[in-house]
């Protein structure tokens, strides 16, 4: 698989300079074009509303009992309505079968009752009998059109299990059905709506293909489950995902039925809301102490409670930064899972670029900032405890690479040097273990394959005398069929440069000097693209920077492809392995990987 990946890009970067030698002849016979400027100007920058307008569908055909006899799905849209800020989002709902069973158009969270009102028309949902998966998704985008707000982040969020059983009374087909989504989500793609679908497989009949179709399609991320158990915290990874978030685990608990302490650390002043999700199976009390010492009363005006049969969340508004103690008392042997994801609204600006020609050799100066509401962020802290990188990916060869950005004195500086002559697209990258940002992409041309030549008059002259405008005509037709061509190719290799990953990684840290193994850790793998580190499961903790030279790829068949550079080892079933060459895992491979920088090795478990 590793060997595939490189050919592919060798023969990308081949067949991109044979494009670029075609192309010149072409402009030779066809005259002179508009030539490409040195320096595009920078693009749009993505989305950095923390408020969202979401549509959350759900069907409820009878076929789900099978697959969520106890209503765990309600509860989990529950817990995502709860988890939303507490004023300003959107939410609606669309609960369908074979035609829209209940609807209710997008509501303004403006208070708990508005909450709670959504909560109340989940919980009264009624069954219905067939399914068609494109009724429901048609009417999500419609209840977008017709009541989102352009300055939040809209999205879709839908749970089915991506099977259509149609009335044949009705007199409708699956022909009519597949042209109704098809359009359904053309709109979406048109609007930016993304739709994350979550698969339920508690009966083995998931469509998992079309579901996650759906998803890339859209720009949103599917998830399947076995167990309905699992919702929870995948509409956590959801919400994280869609605001650029991340959810940071707490050690889970096993309930005692005495208090039992745990530690929330808010890193920094700039946290919005920090919504703190304990689930369990049996109901808890929790009790809160902040930063400075103090009890803090649950709930109050800065600390809102929700709770459930099946979880409590706490919501910090505008939470001190430092180490908040978390009490939870349980039932004795009750299992407690605590999850947190921090609200942030905040934006990443690339300062602007120079406008010149660049040429190979070149260097190119980078900064870029933090913004909260159009205002530039100086907090010192913040920035200290992000890592950022530049990825400067080469438009010619398809490749990208991180450079790492120095982050003192609330900015992030560098420079990006230009060593071929071509195309490039530059953009900053900014994380920490509770949240990501990126800025907006520059662009810098230095004369890649993109480019147009130089064309001389003689040569371009005595083209058309030779050929006569017939000729000039049938280059120019060539030409543009084979830059659709062209185009075609590059991107299919891109895309499969660009693959997405399924499953997760189960990680354990066992330290030799003690021989103490931590809590498992379950990282999601769906929000990567084309390729990751270890390091980066592992929230980037500098004591594990030796395990950068990890590298995990997409295989085919639901695997996982890992290769490991100089002086890192790997061992699979108690014996070392060369993974300079490549390592594929499969659904239950187990792995491990001793560090010589800290006496600890880090254990992988990998799960489909």
């Amino acid at each position: 698989m590793l060997r595939n990946d490189v050919r592919n890009r060798r023969l990308l970067s081949w067949f991109t300079r044979r494009l670029a030698a075609l192309l010149l002849v072409f402009c030779f016979a066809a005259g002179p074009f508009a030539a490409l400027p040195a320096y595009a100007a920078q693009s749009a920058p993505p989305g950095a509303s923390s408020q969202i307008d979401a549509v959350l569908v759900l069907d409820v055909s009878n076929s789900m009992k099978t697959s969520d006899k106890n209503n765990i799905a309600g509860e989990a849209m529950k817990m995502f309505i709860d988890m939303l800020s507490a004023k300003g989002d959107k939410v609606g709902v669309v609960a369908y079968t074979d035609k829209v069973q209940r609807e209710k158009a997008l509501l303004t969270i403006n208070s708990p009752s508005d909450k709670q009102d959504l909560k109340d028309f989940i919980v009264g949902l009624d069954r219905g009998s067939y399914t068609d998966i494109a009724v429901g998704v048609d009417e999500a985008v419609k209840v977008l059109e017709n009541g989102s707000d352009p300055a939040h982040e809209p999205m879709i969020v839908l749970l089915a299990d991506g099977n259509n059983d149609l009335n044949e009374a009705t007199g409708r087909t699956q022909s009519e059905s597949d042209q109704e989504l098809t359009a359904a989500v053309d709109t979406a793609k048109k609007k930016g709506y993304p739709i994350y679908t979550i698969g339920l497989n508690a009966d083995g009949k998931l469509n998992k293909a079309s579901l996650a179709k759906l998803s890339d399609q859209t720009g949103g991320k599917a998830f399947a489950t076995n167990t309905a158990d699992d919702l929870p915290e995948i509409l956590s990874e959801i919400f994280a995902d869609h605001l650029k978030l991340k959810v940071v685990p707490v050690q889970s608990i096993t309930a005692s039925g005495e208090y039992q302490e745990v530690t929330v650390t808010v890193p920094n002043a700039s946290v919005l809301e920090a919504n703190i999700s304990i689930i369990s199976s049996k109901p808890v009390t929790a009790k809160l102490t902040d930063p400075s010492g103090a009890d803090v009363a649950i709930p109050s005006n800065n600390v809102l409670l929700s709770k459930s049969s099946t979880y409590s969340l706490l919501k910090l508004l505008s939470p001190k930064e430092g180490d908040w103690k978390l009490q939870i008392k349980g039932v004795p042997k009750d299992k407690i899972d605590i999850n947190l994801i921090f609200n942030y609204d905040l934006e990443l600006k690339m300062d602007a670029v120079p406008s010149k020609t660049y040429k190979k050799g070149d260097t190119v100066d980078i900064s870029a900032h933090l913004f909260n509401n159009g205002t530039q962020v100086n907090e010192a802290a913040l920035y200290g405890n992000m890592k950022a990188v530049l990825l400067a990916t080469d438009l010619d060869t398809g490749k990208t690479e991180e450079l790492p950005l120095d982050n003192s004195g609330g900015e992030f500086k560098g420079s990006f040097e230009v060593k071929d002559s071509h195309n490039y697209e530059l953009k900053v990258r900014a994380e920490e273990s509770s949240f990501y940002r990126e800025s907006q992409v520059v662009k810098v041309n230095a004369g890649g394959a993109a480019t147009q030549a130089p064309v001389t008059a003689g040569t371009a002259g005595s083209e058309q005398q030779d050929g006569g405008r017939s000729w000039t005509l049938i280059l120019i037709i060539a030409g543009i069929l084979l830059v659709l061509a062209a185009a075609a190719f590059i991107w299919m290799l891109r895309k499969k440069a660009n693959r997405g990953f399924v499953g997760q990684l189960v990680i354990e840290v066992l330290d030799g000097n003690t021989g103490e193994k931590t809590y498992p850790q379950y990282k999601k793998l769906t929000g990567f693209r084309g390729r990751f580190n270890l390091h980066q499961l592992l929230q980037l903790a500098p004591e594990f920077r030796e395990s950068e030279k990890l590298v995990f790829t997409p295989g085919n068949h639901d695997r996982l492809q890992l290769r490991g550079g100089d002086g890192i080892a790997v061992e699979k079933s108690g014996r070392a392995v060369d993974a300079s060459r490549g390592l594929e895992l499969k659904s239950g491979d187990r792995i491990s990987v001793p560090l010589s920088s800290v006496d600890k090795t880090i254990m992988l478990e990998y799960l489909v």
